[in-house]
């Protein structure tokens, strides 16, 4: 299980498992219950790659973040540690 300490959101931390270069088990603490159930329900089972390109950038309102931008640097930072 991963952990990620947040930044620029309402959600605390983010953890995760990766399983085979897919993604599981993604729970959001803090933020918008509801919406990051939703996001941690659609992302399940999806490749890291493929989720890193599809929330890489997303903005929350004038935030230069988001929830799924922040899982989206978490798991980039995961791949980039098993890449060394």
């Amino acid at each position: 299980m991963y952990q990620y300490s947040t930044n620029g959101v309402c959600a605390k931390d983010i953890t995760f498992d990766v399983e085979n270069g897919a993604v599981k088990n993604v729970k959001f603490t803090g933020g918008c219950n509801g919406n990051l159930q939703g996001i941690a329900s659609l992302v399940e089972g999806m490749e890291v790659d493929k989720l890193i390109d599809k929330l890489s950038g997303i903005k929350c309102g004038n935030k230069n973040t988001s929830c799924p931008d922040q899982l989206s640097k978490a798991l980039l930072k995961i791949k980039n540690h098993n890449d060394k």
